[in-house]
């Protein structure tokens, strides 16, 4: 059934209408209050009729008509107050909806005798205890007048940013509360009657991981929580929906704690306040939310879609795709197709993998790859993705010699791509002469020095290639590094850019060999995600184990007989062993007959056969759910990256400790206070007064943003405290 949301909204609503999402709206005069849904009177309700507005909140809940966080705002309440409400009604119809009768239970305590009572005492220096007990109101009453306080003395202006927030979580907020239960709400998931949890923040000092927050802004721009929700809807009711598991896989990695056993390592309580939650999932909760993820099989489409949101919002750092293929090697027992472990120089159970980045070497996309695939098949396989991907975009595709294929060259220059790779094979060397130094500035102001030499080649395709394109060769650029005697040979088809240009976009490779690196060590990128297998595919066709045993039948053969031939060549003229040659020679007779029939065996033998005649219980490693957690640990190195880029301006040594610094900012503790519709974060100093101030730039950009908290309407405000002895 297709949600009502999914129309498109009416271009007209009634005059001082407040929308709740796409297709109702809100009135609300001196007569009462009216719902319209999609032009049309929904629901209407007298003045004073407050049974008749909270029965309209239900309704819209109820029918879905919006989230409870729109229908919350558009009735000035809390989406807890919309979940209660229609708790209510289940259990006891419009009657769980009527108004208790308002106001205190006993007599009004906090006079403006009162009131004052309590500033003064507050500013004499006394605790919120000691004031509760001198004026005797509750420590809840006290707490609330020097909030209130607080927020008007800000609306003056009379203290500064600073001020204001030391009075607010030097005495107001609990160091490191305990999270409120939310015993009611798990309940209603447990008999499937809650669809998600909603945001509630636990304010206090002092809190762990609060500087996990800081990651919030540059996740937002990844759009892994809109593309998830746009390409997942939701899960199943319960008290984690889609966004807390997916923000919980994220801030695990992080934390260096990127698989789900990783929970067990960090403090429930800590990571439910960052949640927004009392207390954030287990790891049997993640596993089950990832296997209801994967069950839907659209894992293709998240990653995809992140892919297009990644080109959106980056459009200048996909001039240049790099594709590199990633083994990703198998410990266990299962049987596996095997792969070449270039990084431990053997061949084992492994499973390949497709990957592009864009020109800094951060992750766009990455595929499961066939077993034993080439980098070659691959650039082919990608190529209509990637022409759907930049949209138009100039896009060099750089690989390295894997990919040599002339055919595979001049595919790609007839869909628009330049290419740019090295070169393969036995090639003539450039004379010394040819050689010219060329000078490099990276974006990091460190000049290059390179000798270059720079022609162009033409490269031959083969028979099919040439019956497909039309012609034989295909006319290259060859740029042509000379370092200690050695030459690497780069190949081109890029005529418009700077020769030392050419060579640092190659060489900048090996960015995207540095994000395999880093993220082995430290967002687990080989990490078995899953214990599921899935069947082979029994048709794929793969080498006939049955032909290389016919080769080597031959080749053992051919040694017997060449090791005869050079004997009986060597004792020819020594008549003693006439009698033994000649039965040599009579041998030879029978082995040569051997190997014609070897050799009639061996090209009879097919060279590949389909998986079913080799190995019928071939099995793979299930993809779905390791497409998922890639796709969470993209979002969190990109996340990473674009916090550690920040830096550059800000911090002497940002090539060099950035990506410390951040794991060091992200693992801080800070303090959480919600005021004017904003949750205002106030970390702790870093572990140097320069670390900090470069902390505090973050934090200045960051706000620029403007970012809220995925869920609520609250507008994220970063302060960094002065580090000790600094002013």
């Amino acid at each position: 059934m297709v949600a009502m949301t999914a129309q498109m909204p009416l271009t007209l609503t009634p005059d001082g209408a407040s929308l709740i999402g796409d297709a109702a709206c809100l009135v609300v005069d001196e007569q009462g209050g009216a719902v319209w849904v999609w032009g049309t009177l929904w629901w209407s309700w007298q003045a004073g009729d407050e049974t008749g507005r909270r029965l309209a909140v239900v309704q819209l809940a109820t029918a879905k008509i919006a989230r409870r966080v729109q229908i919350a705002a558009a009735f000035k309440v809390t989406p807890e107050t919309v979940w209660r409400w229609c708790r209510d009604y289940q259990r006891h119809g419009i009657g769980g909806l009527v108004p208790a009768k308002p106001g205190p239970k006993g007599a009004w305590k906090l006079t403006v005798e009162i009131v004052e009572q309590i500033v003064t005492l507050d500013a004499e220096g006394h605790t919120q205890a000691a004031i509760a007990e001198t004026v005797g109101v509750s420590s809840f009453s006290v707490r609330q007048v020097l909030r209130e306080r607080a927020g008007e003395r800000s609306l003056r202006g009379d203290n500064d940013a600073s001020s204001n927030e030391d009075d607010v979580t030097g005495e107001v907020l609990t160091v490191v509360p305990a999270p409120t239960p939310r015993t009611d709400e798990r309940q209603a998931a447990r008999f499937g009657q809650l669809e998600e949890a909603e945001p509630r923040f636990t304010e206090g000092r002092q809190l762990p991981l609060a500087g996990l927050l800081l990651a919030l802004p540059t996740l937002e721009a990844t759009g892994l929580l809109q593309v998830a929700e746009t390409t997942y809807g939701k899960l199943a009711n319960g008290f984690y929906g889609l966004r807390s598991v997916l923000l919980t896989l994220v801030l695990l990695a992080l934390l260096r704690e990127p698989r789900a056993e990783g929970a067990t390592r960090v403090v429930p309580a800590d990571l439910g306040r960052i949640l927004a939650l009392d207390r954030a999932p287990e790891v049997s909760t993640i596993r089950r939310k990832l296997g209801e993820l994967a069950d839907r099989g659209q894992a293709g489409e998240l990653m995809a879609a992140l892919a297009r949101r990644h080109v959106d919002t980056h459009p200048e750092a996909v001039g240049f795709c790099y594709i590199d293929g990633h083994v990703r090697a198998y410990h266990g027992t299962r049987r596996l197709p095997k792969a070449h472990v270039a990084r431990m120089r053997i061949s084992m159970p492994a499973t390949l993998e497709t990957w592009v980045s864009d020109q800094h070497g951060d992750p766009i996309f990455a595929v499961i790859a066939p077993p034993s695939a080439s980098t070659a098949a691959e650039v082919r396989r990608l190529m209509p993705e990637l022409r759907e991907l930049v949209d138009g975009r100039p896009t060099t595709i750089v690989f390295d010699r894997g990919g040599w294929s002339p055919d595979l060259f001049a595919d790609l220059i007839g869909e628009g791509f330049d290419l740019l790779t090295y070169r393969k094979g036995k090639i003539r060397p450039e004379p010394v002469s040819a050689f010219t130094e060329h000078t490099w500035t990276d974006e990091r102001g460190v000049v290059h020095r390179w000798q270059l030499a720079d022609r162009k080649v033409r490269v031959r395709l083969t028979a099919a290639g040439a019956r497909r394109h039309g012609r034989k060769t295909i006319t290259l650029r060859q740029i042509v590094r000379l370092a200690d005697g050695h030459q690497t040979h780069i190949l081109t088809s890029r005529l418009d850019l700077d020769t030392a240009e050419i060579a640092a976009r190659m060489f900048n490779r090996w960015r995207q060999e540095n994000y395999f690196r880093y993220a082995r060590q430290h967002f687990a990128l080989d990490a078995l995600d899953t214990y599921t297998a899935v069947d082979d595919n029994p048709d794929r066709s793969v080498p006939n184990p049955a032909k290389r045993a016919a080769h080597r039948q031959v080749r053992q053969l051919e040694q017997v007989v060449a090791d005869g031939e050079a004997t009986l060549g060597r004792h020819r003229n020594t008549p003693q062993l006439s009698g033994s040659l000649d039965e040599l020679d009579t041998t030879l007779d029978q082995v040569r007959g051997q190997l014609a029939d070897a050799r009639q065996a061996a090209a009879d033998t097919p060279t590949r056969l389909p998986l079913k005649d080799v190995a019928p219980d071939a099995r793979l490693l299930d993809s779905e759910t390791k497409l998922l957690t890639h796709a969470c640990r993209i979002a969190a190195y990109n996340t990473e990256s674009a916090l550690a880029r920040l830096l550059t301006h800000h911090y002497a040594r940002a090539h060099d400790e950035a990506r410390s610094l951040i794991r060091e900012a992200l693992t801080t503790a800070g303090d959480l206070h919600l005021t004017d519709g904003r949750i205002h974060v106030t970390l702790n100093p870093l572990s140097a007064p320069r670390r900090t101030r470069a902390l505090a730039a973050i934090c200045d950009l960051l706000n620029d943003t403007e970012t809220v908290y995925p869920g609520t309407n609250l507008v994220l405000t970063y302060n960094v405290k002065p580090h000790p002895g600094t002013t």
